[in-house]
C-alpha cells in the first residue's frame, strides 16, 4: 500500500489486528481476479512479533481452493477511521482529507487437515470473542460437531511481510489540539481515532 515515512508505524500492527480482527483476505481466482473474503483471522504472535494468522470458511467457498493453489495472498485490517475537516487548521488554505489506521500483511497460506486441528482452531476463536460460548461447544453432540468441522476448511497465514499506516497528520502538528477535541466529540469512529492520537503522544 502507499505508505508515507511519517505514517509507517510497524510497531502498531499487532495491537491493530488483535482489535479489528475482520479482515479482507484477497486472492485470486482461476482466471486470475482479485477474489475477496470477509472473515475473522486470530493472529499469532512469536515472542512479540506477528507471525501468523488462523482462520476458515465454509467448505462452499472456492477461497480454500485458490488458497491451495496460489498460497500468496493480502490479508487488510482496518482500524478506526473519519473523515478530517480543513477547519482544525490555524489557517484556510488547507483541503479536507481522511484518517484511518490499517494493516496490510502479505501471507503464504497452509490448509490445516483433520477435525482435531479444526476444533483447535474454533476453540481459539471463541476464547478471543465468546469464552463463555466453549463449554457449550464441547457439550454439543459430537455427530453434530463432526458435521459443523466437515462443512468448514481451516488454514494458516504465515506472515511474510507486514506494513502498517497510522495516518493521523502526524506531520502537522499545528492541528493536533483541534483535531482531537473534534474527534473526541464525534461518532464513535471519532472517538477511537482521539484514543488514538492520545496514545501515540499528539495531544
Amino acid at each position: 500500500m502507499y505508505l508515507p515515512k511519517q505514517f509507517n508505524q510497524p510497531e502498531h500492527a499487532a495491537t491493530l489486528m488483535r482489535e479489528h480482527p475482520f479482515a479482507s483476505l484477497v486472492t485470486t481466482d482461476d482466471t486470475g481476479f482479485p477474489f475477496i473474503t470477509h472473515l475473522p483471522l486470530k493472529l499469532v504472535e512469536e515472542g512479540s512479533q506477528p507471525a501468523m494468522l488462523l482462520g476458515h470458511c465454509a467448505r462452499g467457498n472456492p477461497l480454500w481452493g485458490y488458497l491451495q493453489k496460489r498460497p500468496l495472498a493480502l490479508a487488510s485490517f482496518m482500524g478506526p477511521q473519519a473523515y478530517m475537516s480543513p477547519k482544525v487548521y490555524p489557517d484556510l488554505q488547507r483541503v479536507p482529507t481522511w484518517s484511518y489506521l490499517a494493516v496490510q500483511a502479505r501471507v503464504e497460506a497452509r490448509l490445516l487437515d483433520g477435525e482435531e486441528a479444526k476444533d483447535a482452531l474454533l476453540k481459539q476463536l471463541i476464547a478471543d470473542h465468546e469464552p463463555a460460548y466453549a463449554a457449550q461447544w464441547r457439550a454439543l453432540p459430537a455427530d453434530y460437531t463432526g458435521k459443523m468441522l466437515n462443512a468448514v476448511t481451516a488454514f494458516e497465514l504465515r506472515i511474510v511481510d507486514l506494513q502498517c499506516a497510522i495516518k493521523l497528520n502526524q506531520h502537522r502538528p499545528e492541528a493536533h489540539a483541534a483535531m482531537h477535541a473534534a474527534y473526541a466529540m464525534g461518532h464513535a469512529q471519532e472517538q477511537a481515532l482521539a484514543a488514538w492520537m492520545k496514545k501515540l503522544g499528539l495531544v
